[in-house]
């Protein structure tokens, strides 16, 4: 049976737009008519340029005078003086709100080049600084009535919450089937939901940064600098999830609106790691993939090099991808293996277990290289000796075989993600550049590299492999306040689904067929409804160039006054690659987001009014939704009559 791991798990070892819609569409929308529109909304008016001064010129249409004229006193030129702007005084907190651990970083936008790593934390017998020192903390909460406990603070025995990250995107269950396999056994039944829990976490994430803060900055500036959060989310996060994360810190007091930032995760690391590489060796064209390998998740990312100069441009090559197969998992998968093994010898308690457990995480887990040889002693006070089991004087021998086939699912897992990412770049990939606690890892590392030896691709572990993320975060922080703080640029990303509306367009017996329409009395014909698709998956969308949707709205004035309107976006993520579904029907297709555009801030007047067909008089509305797409979120904006009417509310269903 031996012999059968061994070989078996040195095989596996071995193996392991910018767009503007041209076309007039028109959304479904209940009790209102919807037709076509003449005409495109204009662009936002933007105030008109201050002229120059004429004073200096000659009159055009002067004649010349036979009498000197009466010189007019010069005027004093005020004195000004051409101050390089500096970005306003903010202090930006990136926080790593990671499955497993969470990092803090932070950094002043007057002194950029002296960031911060929070690595005092508070445990069971401190609530200040004096406590635990380490890069993170365990992204862990236990309750005892109203108050709760986390991190550090929790003694070792204390059953809590973990892995409540994971539970804010419900959409993510069939990644997470390792982690299902493997729960862990301290982990009890949450009485509270995932919102609560990451509330209260990030709460206690909070307080605590405002505690180092006021050691480090005094006390005056402190209270009159406004204090700007940057949370990190995986790349492989749900619109509704990362809405969720940002509702939850909200709660938790780290801002709102355009004070608070959402950034993905393998984005961030890319912006800490890629700039490290060497330049001499970087050229346009050029294809990084990130694997940020954690505790709980592995989030991969492809770019590909747009520019160099002045800083780093990187372009998704591919929508970004990941699992909950993360370092974790290896821990419970120890953990069922000592069960398995010692459950019938006397002496083997909780006590035994948590010494094996501290010497697994802390030595073998980060030793481990994969080789056949390797023996590690694992302690097992109290049990007697026994040399089937390989114990004597209080330790057993735990074999290289033994932990090769303890990592065997989870690297397999990886090495699944990371071919999937090189075949969804449609290009050669010339490095990958691991970040995370298990990126660090020796094993994993050398078996990527088995992997993909057969088309040249290097594999690299980034330095501060553990706190890329959070580094990078705090980068991307410093860069939106000033450009002068950026060293990579995200020009584009690769859209991870079908984004799009179910319009009704005129219904064509030829082009639509036995489709189901339905009556226009407004315009006087049949509409087909059928989805049109304003971002296809795999488009590049830049934040930059926001996609702008053009519709128009018309309604029976006797049915009152138009002061909303409602839109529904659909998603598609086409899971089979099968193409863009054509109707709202398809078992693909969901409802993301319900858009609602207050029209009660419109003029009444500037709602015009225009008979139908059918002889009724219909309010008609040109107005248009303009989508951004940001690094882990979507902004949503209302402009009518050429103006600007700013963000509409917007709920994911």
């Amino acid at each position: 049976m031996i012999h059968h791991i061994l070989l078996t798990s040195a095989i596996l070892w071995l193996l392991y737009g910018d767009f503007y819609t041209n076309h007039l569409r028109w959304p479904e929308l209940a009790n209102c008519v919807t037709v076509p529109r003449t005409k495109k909304p204009a662009m936002p008016k933007t105030p008109p340029k201050p002229k120059k001064s004429q004073e200096q010129k000659k009159p055009t249409t002067a004649t010349k005078s036979t009498e000197s004229p009466t010189p007019k006193p010069k005027r004093k030129r005020q004195e000004t003086k051409k101050a390089t702007k500096e970005p306003d005084r903010k202090i930006l907190v990136a926080v790593d709100f990671g499955t497993t651990f969470s990092g803090i970083a932070w950094a002043q936008t007057r002194q950029p080049e002296v960031p911060s790593i929070i690595i005092q934390w508070p445990d069971a017998t401190s609530d200040g600084l004096e406590g635990v020192s380490s890069d993170k903390v365990p992204t862990e909460i236990t309750y005892d009535g109203e108050n709760y406990r986390w991190g550090f603070q929790i003694e070792d025995s204390k059953q809590r919450h973990q892995w409540f990250k994971l539970a804010l995107d419900s959409s993510q269950a069939c990644d997470m089937k390792l982690a299902y396999r493997y729960p862990d056994p301290l982990a009890c039944p949450p009485p509270y939901d995932a919102e609560k829990l990451a509330t209260d976490f990030m709460t206690a994430l909070r307080q605590h940064t405002v505690r180092v803060l006021r050691h480090k900055i005094p006390e005056s500036a402190l209270l009159s600098t406004p204090i700007e959060y940057i949370i990190t989310v995986p790349a492989m996060w749900s619109d509704m999830a990362q809405a969720k994360t940002r509702a939850c810190a909200e709660a938790a007091g780290m801002g709102a609106g355009a004070a608070l930032h959402i950034v993905s995760e393998p984005e961030a690391a890319a912006c800490f790691a890629l700039p490290a590489l060497d330049p001499h060796g970087i050229k346009i064209g050029d294809t990084f993939m990130i694997c940020d390998a954690g505790g709980g998740t592995v989030d991969l990312i492809t770019y590909k090099v747009s520019g160099l100069k002045p800083i780093l441009k990187l372009a998704e090559a591919s929508p970004g991808s990941g699992s909950a197969c993360g370092a974790t998992i290896l821990n419970r998968r120890f953990r069922e293996y000592l069960d398995g093994k010692l459950e019938n010898e006397d002496g083997y308690d909780d006590e035994v277990l948590d010494e094996a457990m501290k010497r697994f995480e802390g030595i073998v887990k980060r030793q481990f290289r994969g080789t056949f040889g390797e023996e590690f002693q694992i302690p097992v006070p109290g049990l007697a000796d026994n040399k089937k089991l390989g114990i004597r004087k209080n330790r057993m021998t735990l074999s290289g075989i033994d932990v090769g086939a303890i990592f065997e699912p989870v690297v397999k897992e990886v090495l699944a993600l990371v071919t999937g990412q090189i075949k969804a770049a449609r290009r050669s990939v010339k490095a990958i550049v691991l970040v995370g606690g298990f990126g660090q890892n020796s094993f994993l590392r050398d078996a990527i590299r088995e992997e993909v030896k057969s088309s040249n691709v290097e594999v690299l572990q980034s330095p501060c492999s553990w706190t890329a993320v959070v580094q990078g975060a705090l980068m991307m922080g410093l860069a939106s306040t000033s450009p002068a703080f950026a060293t990579v640029a995200i020009s584009g990303r690769s859209a991870r689904k079908y984004y799009g509306t179910n319009c009704g367009l005129q219904h064509l017996d030829l082009e639509h067929g036995n489709a189901r329409k339905i009556w226009d009395a407004c315009s006087g014909f049949y509409r087909t409804y059928m989805m049109e698709w304003f971002i296809e998956k795999g488009n590049l969308v830049k934040e930059d160039k926001p996609v702008r949707l053009s519709y128009q709205r018309k309604r029976l004035v006797s049915r009152g006054s138009l002061t909303t309107i409602s839109t529904t976006i659909y998603c598609s993520s086409d899971p089979q690659n099968s193409g863009a579904p054509k109707y709202v029907e398809d078992e693909t297709v969901t409802p993301l987001v319900r858009v609602e555009a207050d029209l009660s801030r419109l003029p009444a007047h500037q709602i015009p009014r225009k008979r139908g067909a059918d002889g009724k008089m219909y309010y008609h509305v040109d107005y248009a939704i303009q989508v951004t797409f940001m690094s882990a979120y979507t902004s949503y904006e209302l402009l009518y009559g050429g103006v600007n009417y700013g963000r509409v509310t917007s709920e994911y269903v």
